[in-house]
């Protein structure tokens, strides 16, 4: 039954992506009408673009390559530009249909109807990959985001936390050595008592991670307390065991339904990913994690997707930190993920308890962020 399901899962993943696609190049194939030596190769480039990351992604199961590599970002990238060429031939579409009823374009079949045909092609086509270019660049500068909170608990002798966090890293083919560098300087420039990653720290399969050496980099994290993870849907996808083991191999401490006590001062909780429900065994609710530790200390919770967030306000959780929605990444995707999550990004509080979703540091797809900016959380807090 499992299997029937991840097959009809990807069946409706792949129809909707060959749908688009053929949406993309039947309207690519009507505009070069108006250059018709151009149809051959803008065919084979749609062949290459529409197989390569599932391509890319299956061979480099196999063969891990700079040729597979390369077939994988050409297919990323073109996750951006399936969108942005959907929503710009669609917007056209409308403006297609309102003529039909209201005649302000020229006549078909005349010269200034092929003018406005052709220049509307080149518009579509730059503005997209201006996008994509810019996505591109936006997805390699983080921003440093700064929460200051006040937790009305004792925290032993401590009375300040400075806690470095992000989510969503993404190691693998795309999230390589450069951008795993940047994260570990950026963190360390910053000084934390202790560096908490709210999972999806692997993309999927952690092989391209070994094959990278991105533990190396990950070693040269420093806090004094440590640092902590929590697991993500991603590490179920490639997983988990095989990844954690590589995370906890290279430095980090991975918290599974589990809790630690550090220096006499606050709990940090690390909840299984709601994934695990697709192993058959269920991950614990935060009540029971909560059952045998004092709760007039800080308690800190890494839940990497946030759903249900009244369950850790009910169980007297002080600072949630979670991540997974990227707050949608591409736009418009952020207004899909407002809808579906309490918070999609950013902070709220509820009763005593603080909540913080980060939009994460790496990408999932394409290496594009057009909704908003990656992140890293200095969280400050100050206990009582």
């Amino acid at each position: 039954m499992k299997n029937y399901g991840i097959i009809i899962f990807v069946s409706i993943i792949l129809s909707i992506h060959f749908s688009v696609n053929y949406y993309i190049y039947h309207r690519g194939i009507q505009w070069l009408e108006t250059i018709p030596s151009l149809k051959t190769g803008f065919r084979a480039i749609m062949l290459i673009l529409v197989l390569s990351y599932p391509l890319g992604r299956f061979l480099e199961k196999a063969w891990y390559s700079p040729a597979t590599t390369s077939i994988h970002w050409v297919g990323a990238f073109w996750f951006a530009g399936m969108l942005y060429f959907t929503l710009l031939l669609f917007t056209t579409d409308i403006i297609r249909i309102a003529n039909h009823f209201f005649n302000f374009l020229p006549q078909t079949n005349t010269q200034a109807y092929f003018k406005l045909k052709m220049y509307s092609g080149l518009a579509i086509t730059t503005t997209t990959l201006l996008i994509i270019l810019g996505g591109f660049l936006n997805a390699w500068h983080p921003k440093i985001n700064q929460y200051d909170i006040n937790i009305d608990k004792e925290g032993g002798t401590r009375k300040n936390l400075k806690i470095v966090a992000a989510s969503d890293i993404h190691l693998g083919t795309i999230i390589g050595p450069r951008k795993t560098r940047k994260l570990v300087e950026t963190i360390n420039a910053l000084k934390p008592d202790i560096i908490l990653f709210a999972g999806d720290v692997v993309d999927e399969d952690v092989g391209p991670v070994i094959k990278q050496n991105l533990g190396e980099s990950l070693l040269q994290l420093k806090a004094p307390l440590g640092v902590y993870a929590s697991t993500g849907n991603h590490e179920y996808i490639g997983g988990v065991d095989r990844s954690v083991k590589y995370l906890e191999d290279h430095g980090l401490i991975v918290l599974r339904d589990s809790i630690v006590y550090i220096d006499n001062a606050f709990y940090i909780i690390g909840r299984e990913d709601r994934d695990k429900r697709r192993s058959g065994i269920d991950r614990k609710e935060i009540k029971v994690l909560t059952t045998n530790i004092n709760t007039n200390k800080p308690i800190i919770l890494l839940d990497h997707q946030p759903y249900a967030l009244e369950h850790a306000q009910q169980a007297g959780i002080d600072l949630q930190i979670s991540g997974h929605t990227h707050h949608g990444q591409l736009w418009p995707f952020g207004f899909i993920t407002k809808k579906i999550f309490e918070l999609s990004r950013g902070y709220t509080q509820k009763g005593d308890s603080h909540f913080i979703v980060s939009s994460g540091f790496g990408t999932w797809g394409p290496p594009v962020r057009t909704g908003n900016r990656p992140e890293i959380l200095e969280i400050n807090l100050t206990f009582k």
